[in-house]
């Protein structure tokens, strides 16, 4: 990293004006991120068939993926058959989540559901120390009706119960995943941000290829798996 790659040094007085201006724009985002989140508890859903998922117990029907609770968050978590490390990024974010019990106080449960077989599924969990409750739907055809199918991408799916009728209610892939990673939201919080050069930086500041930063499969293992 070059010596020059510094913000400029002001006083005091300087820095707090320009927080300052900084804070109208982060208060604007905040208010806009309310509206969006107050636009999405008013979207319609859509009747979900009885799907059958496997689960650590066995066969496990949809409505029962909830745990007594009426709202699910599910990950679904990329998949390549026949590979020892699954994709990177999808460990990466959901080794996150190690506190889930939280939701239960807003009648709420999170998931992983994957496309691998349940006993793959769940020795890929052991060997990347993940905490999460995993599903497969290897043999259902819900992952590919909810934008994740064999040989796709990763995508989050929100789904409401009544009985044992459950409704899909939302849906993101992409970086629209990052709404719900504390990682990103501390990394750009950083002087120099996540380092990418897609990324709108001073000149000087360090850059490298996207995802150069990103803890590979592996490394999620080294850090949290069962042999760490």
């Amino acid at each position: 990293m070059s010596a020059t790659a510094l913000p400029p040094i002001v006083d005091a007085a300087t820095w707090q004006r320009d927080l300052d201006a900084l804070r109208t724009r982060e208060k604007a985002v905040t208010r806009e991120l309310d509206a969006v989140a107050a636009q999405r508890r008013r979207l319609p859903m859509v009747r979900m068939p009885d799907y059958t998922l496997e689960g650590e117990e066995g066969p496990v029907r949809l409505a029962d993926v909830f745990g007594g609770a009426s709202q699910l968050i599910v990950y679904n978590h990329m998949w390549f058959p026949g590979e020892t490390w699954q994709c990177g990024g999808c460990t990466g974010f959901t080794a996150q989540f190690t506190r889930l019990e939280v939701l239960a106080g807003y009648d709420a449960r999170f998931v992983v559901v994957t496309q691998g077989p349940i006993d793959e599924a769940l020795a890929y969990k052991e060997r990347v120390g993940n905490t999460m409750t995993w599903y497969s739907t290897a043999n259902s055809p819900f992952g590919t009706d909810v934008g994740a199918p064999p040989g796709g991408g990763f995508a989050v799916n929100v789904f409401l119960r009544d009985g044992d009728t459950v409704y899909r209610t939302w849906h993101t892939n992409g970086r629209g995943t990052e709404q719900l990673s504390y990682t990103f939201a501390l990394i750009d919080l950083l002087p120099y941000g996540r380092r990418e050069e897609w990324q709108d930086s001073p000149e000087g500041w360090p850059q490298g290829p996207t995802y150069g930063g990103w803890a590979s499969s592996q490394d999620i293992a080294a850090l949290y798996g069962a042999d760490a």
